[in-house]
């Protein structure tokens, strides 16, 4: 009788959550057909698609296994992004680059949180927003709020943060090649500056190969390095927001679970202990991963509430993505 219910408890537990990770699953996949057709941000068309879908998280059984993929799965997503890097791409780099995007992410958001506060946004918003437009866009920003503490606004400003952050990815990766070009840029500056200034690594992929193999592989272990900077941001988040005295006298971890494993993975995978198929599926599987917690987030999303932001975190996300551009090219001529 004891096996019994021993066995019973993670299956009711599966049953209640399956509705909803299948719902999350089949926004995902409508995401990657619609963004292979139409050539627009898997993310975006996710977190788009689970707005429409808000009536499953309070409406169906699908709101157990919504949270489950919108926390879990998210921090298992984020986690796995550690199998994208290793220290051989970091070094392949030289010095100058690692500090540009060293000081380019550290103003960017810093920048960011002292501006939001001015505009009278709490702290956080601008956390999430110039940590997606500093390091890796919305995988950072799902990252970013992964790691803070429970906050009634926290779901509509991450959904904020990823449509403002997907959108202005999209029109980097076609304005600033031109950009590039009317510059005279070498194949290492161009790479450097999509690498160092597009939000997202598909965008960054996408307009550094459509200038040149130099360019697109320049661009991508730069951008990587931005991606690995997503740890140490993460670190000083919890630090900084880790409550002293929690009012149930528990102390969170110093690092949460996925940040370490993020750590790890990089670790593991730089010593060359994971075979590179097993790299790129897990890489793949990160995606998926992410992909479904977004529509998880869109799907708890309330659109009147998104709406009612209004026009000055749309100026903020832009001054974010500017500010950006202008350290990466200010950095660029002093390599010279």
């Amino acid at each position: 009788m004891f096996a019994t219910l021993r066995t019973a408890a993670p299956l009711t537990r599966a049953q209640q959550l399956a509705p909803g990770i299948i719902a999350c699953a089949v926004i995902a996949a409508a995401a990657a057909f619609l963004s292979e057709h139409y050539r627009a941000p898997m993310m975006l068309f996710a977190l788009l698609l689970g707005i429409a879908m808000n009536f499953l998280s309070t409406e169906t059984a699908c709101g157990p296994g919504v949270d489950f993929t919108g926390r879990t799965v998210l921090r298992w997503g984020v986690a796995m992004l550690g199998l994208r890097i290793t220290f051989g791409d970091i070094s392949a780099l030289g010095w100058q680059p690692i500090a540009g995007v060293v000081v380019s992410v550290a103003v960017t958001i810093g920048v960011s949180i002292l501006i939001a506060r001015m505009m009278g946004f709490r702290s956080t918003f601008g956390l999430l927003s110039g940590g997606a437009t500093a390091i890796c866009g919305a995988s950072a920003a799902l990252a970013l709020a992964a790691a803070m503490p429970p906050h009634p606004e926290r779901e509509k400003a991450t959904s904020f943060a990823i449509i403002g952050v997907s959108t202005l990815s999209t029109v980097a990766m076609v304005l600033y090649p031109i950009i590039a070009r009317a510059l005279s840029f070498n194949d290492m500056q161009a790479g450097i500056f999509l690498g160092g200034t597009i939000h997202d690594v598909a965008q960054v992929v996408g307009a550094g190969y459509s200038m040149s193999t130099s360019v697109g592989d320049t661009a991508t272990v730069v951008k990587l390095l931005r991606v690995a900077m997503l740890l140490p941001v993460i670190t000083l988040t919890v630090m900084l927001m880790r409550s002293p005295d929690a009012s149930d006298g528990h102390k969170p971890p110093l690092l949460p679970w996925f940040a370490v494993a993020f750590a790890l993975l990089v670790i593991v995978n730089s010593v060359g202990w994971i075979p590179k198929s097993v790299a790129a599926a897990g890489t793949s599987m990160s995606g998926w991963f992410l992909v479904a917690a977004i529509a998880a987030i869109g799907i708890k999303t309330q659109i009147r509430k998104l709406i009612a932001v209004g026009v000055k975190p749309v100026v903020l996300m832009v001054g974010e993505t500017v500010l950006m551009a202008l350290l990466v090219l200010g950095l660029i001529r002093l390599y010279d």
